[in-house]
């Protein structure tokens, strides 16, 4: 087939790299450049350094308004638009000019977790279970009918960043078979129960909070891992925690019971890897050696 991608984080870019190899990319779209790291430069996004890299032309609107850049994705005469994680609303025109319309890989159970968010919400709700649907793009927000979908459970310990590879490379396999089986597929409506909505994070979301339950704060810990990451103010300055479990403990929220385990509200977290400002991610043990806090140290 011939498939316009349109995609832009790390996310995408094994879904780009399975269509490749199974279909005619015609066009690869992404958000533009942006500037990064100390020196501003402008630096290609994920999808937009593995498209060169495979050879593919590359185009990064800023918006898709434009009748121009609408008449310019028409004219590439594609069977099909394959998205996930582009970063911009796909105005009608687009969504009706590739011959069997656009399709979204969604990383969750629609139409649970709708929105930018999914797998953060769902691991920091503490949900068993998310996976992937491919979905039949429509002008509202994640609401088209759904053509396949893959259920996975979630791990007790695991993590946005594990998690979100995970869901990446189920997402590559679902959309190649979505392909392949297209003319035989019913489009499901999604239900109206059960509908919620994975708001975008916030930065200011991320500071601990001692006083909520050990299981409400190792789940936000894990949700928020790597990014932005959940942190706390400590003795030694602005501690990024990356991982967490609850397990029992009890005393007053934000005191180091022991090692780096911390009460909350209700138990207490055991924090397994974190991040000192300026320094790299660190297992638990390794950072309690340049930490050297002792028990009844407080977190705030």
């Amino acid at each position: 087939m011939r498939v316009i991608f349109m995609g832009t984080p790390d996310f995408s870019v094994p879904v780009l790299d399975s269509l490749h190899r199974s279909h005619e990319v015609v066009c690869v779209y992404c958000q533009p450049p942006r500037p990064a790291g100390r020196g501003k430069q402008e630096r290609p996004t994920p999808v937009h350094a593995r498209a060169l890299a495979l050879g593919l032309p590359v185009r990064h609107p800023a918006r898709l308004r434009d009748p121009a850049d609408q008449a310019a994705f028409a004219a590439l005469d594609a069977d099909v638009a394959v998205v996930v994680a582009y970063g911009l609303i796909l105005p009608q025109p687009v969504l009706d000019a590739p011959r069997h319309g656009c399709l979204n890989i969604h990383a969750s159970l629609l139409p649970r977790w709708r929105g930018a968010a999914p797998i953060h919400r769902a691991i920091m709700a503490g949900d068993a279970e998310t996976g992937v649907c491919i979905m039949r793009m429509e002008a509202g927000l994640d609401t088209g009918p759904v053509l396949l979908r893959q259920a996975t459970p979630i791990g007790p310990e695991e993590t946005t960043d594990q998690l979100h590879d995970r869901l990446s490379t189920m997402g590559a396999a679902l959309i190649v078979e979505a392909l392949a089986r297209l003319p035989d597929l019913v489009p499901q409506p999604q239900p109206d129960q059960g509908v919620t909505y994975a708001a975008k994070i916030d930065k200011t979301e991320a500071r601990v909070d001692w006083t909520q339950p050990a299981v409400a704060v190792a789940r936000k810990i894990r949700g928020l891992s790597p990014f932005p990451g959940a942190w706390s103010d400590t003795p030694s300055g602005r501690l990024k925690l990356l991982n967490a479990v609850a397990v029992p403990g009890a005393g007053d929220p934000g005191l180091v019971l022991d090692g780096l385990t911390v009460a909350c509200g209700t138990g207490a977290v055991r924090i397994d890897r974190a991040q000192r400002e300026g320094k790299r991610p660190m297992e638990a043990v390794e950072l309690l050696r340049g930490l050297g806090w002792p028990p009844g140290t407080r977190l705030g």
